[in-house]
Formats: C-alpha cells, structure tokens, sequence
C-alpha cells in the first residue's frame, strides 16, 4: 500500500497505484458539505416566500382586489400569503409516503415540479380585471401547490448536519442553514426594491412585479438539483441509512411521538412569531400608515437583514458557550421585552419605525439561528428524518403563517397593542415548551437511574 492509500491494482496498471480510492478518504460525507446543501435550499426557500411576502403588500392587493379597500385587500393577501404553510404539513405527509414507495429521487422530482410550476403559474396569472374572481382562485391554489411542493422538498439535511457536527460546535452548524433566511430576504428586498424605484407605479403593477417571481422560478430549479445531485448520492444514501434518517408515516410518528413535535413546533415559537413581524408586517403598516417611501422602508430592512446575519452567526457562538435550550429561552425573554415596546415605536414616526426594524431583525438573528432542531433529539432515531420535518412545519404553522395577518388586523382596529400582546404570547410559548421539555428530560433521567 502507498502512503497514499492506494491499493495495488488487480489487472495491471502502475504497481501499487489504483485508480480507485479507499471509501474513506472521499466518500465521507463532512458537516461543510452538507452546509453548503442547507445553505443553498434554506435560501431558495426563504426567497420564494419572501418574494411572495412583498408582493402581498405591494401588489396583490391592487391586482387581485382592486375592489377593496388598501387596508382590507392586504388582508386577504394575507391570507393567501397563509395558504402555504397550512398547505406544508400535508406536502411532508405526502412526500414522505412518496419516499417511501418510490424513492427520495422521485420525491425531490415531485416537488421540483410542482414548485416549478405554481411559481410560474403565479408569474403569468391575469389579474382581477381580467379574469375576474377567478383570479383570485387560481392565485390561491398555485399558493396551496408551493407549500405542497416546500413540504415535499425536505431533505433531511440539517438532521444529517446536526449528527455529524462535532458535539461542542453543534450550536455552531445549528445556525449555518438558518442563514439562508436573511440571504433570501436580501435578494428579495433588493430585487423589490429596484423594481420599485426604476419603474412607474402602473408599469411596476403591470409587468414589473412577475419578474422576481421568474427569478425565483430560476433559483428554485438549480438550487433544487444541486439538492438532488448531493442528496442522490451513494454517500448522503448510505450516512442517512447509517443515521437511520429514513421517511415513516406521519400518522405513526403522531401516535408514537406526538408529543415531540409539538414541544418541538411550540420550542421556538417566539422566533416564528417575530420572524414576518419584522419583515412582512413592518412593510404592510407603515405603507398604509406613514408616508415613509416603500423603498426606504425597503432598504432600512435590508440592513436589518446584514444585522439578522451577524446575529445568527454570534447565536452559534452563544449556544456553544452556554448551550443551545438556555439560549433560545434568554431570546424569548429578550423578545418578550421588545414585545413591550413595539407600541411605541411603530407610532413614533421613522426613527421608531426603524429602529423597530433593525432590532427586530438582530433579536430574530439571535433566536432563530437556534430555533432549527433544538429539541429533535427527543426523537428516536427512526423517527428524527420525519420528525424534524413536521415540527418545523407546524412551528411555521402556529408561529408564522398568521402573523402579518393577525397582526395587522387586530392592530388596525384595536391598536399596536396588539403585536405586543402575539408576540409576548410567543415568547411565553417558548418558554412553557422548553421548561416542559427540560422537565420531561429530569424525569425520563430520574426513571433510568432508578
């Protein structure tokens, strides 16, 4: 053998060099790799959503509901906006069944199409004064397939990261997907924004709008095949089968281990609720109720994003350092206190309104760079594939989806006091999960040592 880890070759060739190398020194699969396969889905992701984000503010309402008022048809932008994410748990119940019967390659084929296509269905779609009420329909149902298709596209990387990562450095690769949230929304701020300022209102309402959509049919394809050309390999194959991060039934995961996912979905709640409360819901507010111009608002949140991507990097640090459970409970308390004083500054004019967003957006890096998988260790292992996927899809459910909804409506007819009180009822969510979890931990403990 050579000293570098040749064997000789069976049937001639240079003695003691074959060409092929030893599993070991090119088929392990390393956590940098399989961040860059996280990093690079999370981001699509988080730019198709906020690129949907933006358009329920700026444009949705006086395409598909002209006929409403600017207040009432950002609402039911809204709550088409929500679609997706109820649509999200169904897609993973049916991806997983998928994966089961006919492989992980037709599952990410599945919803490679179907993102595909609802993405671009939503780019071409006429809009109210064309179609009609029918419009509107079909704008709700390309937004029910992008969930299907996002709840489909679980990879089972950020477990698999999770379990390769060296075990006082786990808070540090925790957060290195979680960057993929302020990346996407970066490029869709800036892409909205540009539009916005180069084009007249009627152009930009007319044509101007689809093309970010475009773009996000573009990003979402080839970030979705580097995806398959990683996840479809002999070695991510062979580390899933070893970690026994394999698909089982959601209804079965529900009987066995429900009570996981929803401590898991309800753990980082705080950090869902602040999420599109600081960058879909700012947008929608102070367009309706300051004349701060869209694209400075735009911009402001931009910023708030490079912070946001600091801030997850710092929680890395902060998590190994003190543990990733006891810094996501400092978080909701810190969120719990800015909750307070979100009254007063989205009423103080554009010192207020920015300076909401910019800390805002530094709390979010902070507790969302820990909120992926905190508590999926609870899972058994032929459960954790499945497990991770749903608890993050019903944490988007019941933190997220509702958000800038809820928010804006009962804020418009009661008064900001009502974003403090969503978000204080998610910081206190948070915490009630996490003692919860931390108590089961003792006791599950007490009943093994005795």
């Amino acid at each position: 053998m050579s000293s570098l880890g040749y064997t000789a070759s069976p049937v001639g060739g240079t003695p003691g060099a074959d060409p092929r190398p030893r599993a070991h020194s090119e088929e392990d699969v390393t956590p940098g790799e399989i961040a860059v396969g996280v990093i690079i889905g999370r981001s699509s992701e988080y730019f198709d959503f906020f690129v949907f984000g933006i358009a329920a503010v700026l444009v949705f309402p006086s395409v598909f509901f002209p006929n409403f008022s600017q207040l009432n048809g950002t609402l039911l932008s809204f709550a088409v906006f929500s679609i997706a994410f109820v649509a999200r748990p169904v897609g993973t119940a049916i991806s997983m069944a998928i994966q089961r019967r006919w492989g992980r390659a037709a599952k990410m084929t599945v919803a490679l199409f179907l993102l595909g296509v609802s993405t671009v269905g939503i780019a071409f779609l006429p809009g109210y004064d064309v179609l009609g009420r029918t419009a509107i329909w079909l704008l709700a149902l390309f937004r029910f397939a992008q969930g299907l298709a996002l709840g489909g596209s679980w990879d089972g990387l950020p477990s698999l990261l999770a379990m390769n990562a060296p075990s006082n450095r786990r808070g540090w690769y925790a957060m290195i997907g979680q960057l993929g949230a302020p990346l996407g929304f970066v490029l869709a701020a800036g892409l909205f924004a540009y539009l916005y300022s180069a084009l007249s209102k009627a152009e930009f309402l007319s044509f101007g709008w689809r093309y970010p959509f475009y773009v996000a049919f573009a990003v979402n394809v080839v970030a979705l095949f580097a995806r398959l050309q990683l996840v479809l390999g002999q070695t991510y194959t062979q580390a899933m089968q070893e970690r026994e991060l394999e698909p089982v039934s959601v209804t079965r995961l529900i009987d066995e281990e429900g009570s996981h996912v929803a401590i898991g979905a309800f753990a980082a709640l705080a950090s869902f609720a602040l999420f599109h409360l600081v960058t879909v819901f700012p947008l929608s507010w102070i367009s309706l109720y300051s004349d701060q111009p869209i694209t400075h608002v735009l911009g402001v949140q931009i910023l708030g994003a490079f912070c946001a991507a600091l801030a997850i990097v710092a929680s890395g640090k902060l998590a190994d350092s003190f543990g990733r459970r006891n810094t996501l409970g400092a978080m909701a308390v810190l969120i719990a206190l800015f909750s307070l004083a979100t009254p007063k500054l989205l009423s103080s004019g554009v010192t207020g309104n920015n300076i909401f967003i910019i800390v805002g957006f530094v709390l979010l890096g902070l507790s969302y760079g820990q909120s992926s998988g905190t508590v999926t260790a609870n899972f058994s292992a032929r459960y954790r594939y499945t497990g991770a996927a749903l608890s993050t899809d019903m944490a988007w459910l019941v933190g997220a989806a509702f958000a800038p909804l809820v928010a804006l409506g009962l804020s418009a007819k009661f008064g900001l006091i009502a974003v403090c009180l969503y978000l204080l009822s998610g910081a206190v969510c948070t915490l009630a999960a996490l003692g919860i979890n931390r108590a089961l931990e003792s006791r599950e403990s007490a009943e093994a040592s005795t």
